[in-house]
């Protein structure tokens, strides 16, 4: 749904914790990378459809009676929940699902972050840096696809915009919100009526519209239930277009993160303890990195914040909690700040402006955080509930549903997920 500009603005100062680009042109072109086609072999591969639904907590559905997700899910695969990576953030985590990776392993370490090497910041609303694909680690599934001579399309995607090593998706868009749902629901329409040897087998699809009331109404607000009775009905429709389409096409139905209601009166405000002139400081409502000028400064920072810390954690790179994966052994592109401030829930960092009534980027581990994970199609079983998995795992699922090979390293796993394909794809 259009937003206005000044709910644009709002989001930027809300410490860039907004997952919507909308202070970006509105740019509606679709991109088509010319001189693709599908390789023979490919054109008889099985379609999915990856959807993020941003901020769609986990129980969101069931609160809010979404009938669409909750009758195919229930026909399909649900997972109880589906765990976010550290930071519970939008960028970090549809990296990573899209990656299979931590974002200490990809790069994309926060919404805005700081790195040392370039001398450069990345954010949100960087437009510049958002499509620089020297940012982002890892091989997207597009990539992946595409390096196989499996066409692929984006609407919308963290990465999708950029040239991730050196490729993007056949098809796609730079992100805007000037768009109806219809006329979105009618491009993904048309994408599936092109030629086997034109169509794509991979899509990815994005929802910001839940992720927008929370932050400015609340997790529990008419305005949040609307938004996902709106992305439900989308849901519907789109499902309902495919099952036209007479192909084998697969669903999967995701979320980057859960979401909190924030204490928005017993804000944090930056530690008088930190030296802003030894520190290049970058900021969001849930996290603070400090970056030091000289690490001779680091130590004796963190010892004098952690004296006097209240509603917040503080951590040296060196000593956060291993079950992140989040610490300086974990940190592949040195992003992360050699301090880094940790908010606890419900509380938010704060130094001026309109303030977020709803809040997420908190510890991966708390129930309120949790994400959504609903999956339907001829790949997989039927009437099956899961437990809790972590989104790592969203990568080699799909990899394997598609019949993408790769022989890199990544922390997703496939037996974590094997239990929920159907046989027929299971043995192929």
């Amino acid at each position: 749904m259009k937003r206005s500009f000044s709910f644009y603005v709002y989001s930027l100062l809300l410490s860039f914790i907004f997952c919507s680009q909308s202070l970006f042109a509105q740019d509606t072109a679709q991109y088509i990378v010319p001189g693709r086609v599908n390789s023979i072999d490919q054109m008889d591969k099985p379609y999915v459809i990856l959807i993020s639904a941003d901020g769609f907590r986990y129980d969101l559905a069931m609160r809010y009676e979404a009938k669409n997700l909750l009758q195919l899910s229930s026909v399909g695969v649900e997972a109880t929940s589906m765990q976010p990576s550290y930071p519970t953030l939008t960028f970090p985590n549809h990296y990573s699902i899209v990656t299979g990776l931590y974002p200490s392993h990809h790069g994309i370490v926060d919404n805005r972050f700081y790195d040392p090497k370039k001398k450069k910041f990345y954010a949100i609303n960087k437009r510049s840096e958002v499509q620089d694909g020297a940012w982002y680690g890892g091989t997207p599934l597009w990539v992946l696809a595409e390096k196989q001579k499996m066409l692929s399309a984006s609407f919308y995607w963290i990465g999708s915009e950029s040239a991730v090593d050196n490729v993007r998706p056949t098809y796609y868009f730079n992100y805007s919100e000037a768009f109806s749902f219809d006329r979105r629901l009618q491009i993904l329409k048309d994408w599936l009526q092109l030629p086997e040897e034109k169509r794509p087998h991979l899509i990815t699809f994005y929802f910001p519209e839940v992720d927008h009331a929370e932050h400015t109404f609340g997790v529990y607000s008419k305005e949040t239930e609307n938004s996902v009775l709106f992305i439900d009905s989308a849901i519907g429709k789109m499902n309902m277009m495919a099952a036209k389409a007479q192909l084998p096409i697969n669903f999967v139905f995701v979320s980057d993160h859960g979401f909190t209601d924030a204490d928005t009166v017993n804000t944090i405000s930056l530690p008088k303890a930190i030296d802003t002139n030894k520190f290049i400081i970058s900021t969001g409502s849930s996290l603070v990195h400090l970056y030091a000028k000289n690490k001779k400064d680091i130590l004796p920072t963190y010892n004098a914040i952690k004296k006097i810390e209240k509603n917040y954690q503080t951590y040296l790179s060196t000593n956060v909690p291993e079950r992140w994966h989040y610490g300086k052994a974990d940190d592949k592109f040195n992003r992360i700040g050699d301090i880094i401030l940790v908010a606890e829930i419900p509380y938010i960092f704060y130094s001026g402006g309109r303030k977020s009534v709803g809040a997420h980027g908190y510890d991966n581990y708390l129930p309120e955080m949790q994400s959504t994970f609903y999956a339907w199609g001829p790949a997989f079983k039927q009437n099956l509930k899961i437990n809790n998995f972590q989104n790592v795992h969203v990568y080699p699922l799909i990899a394997h549903i598609l019949g993408l090979q790769y022989d890199f390293k990544i922390d997703g796993k496939l037996e974590a997920l094997k239990r929920i394909l159907d046989e027929s794809i299971l043995n192929e």
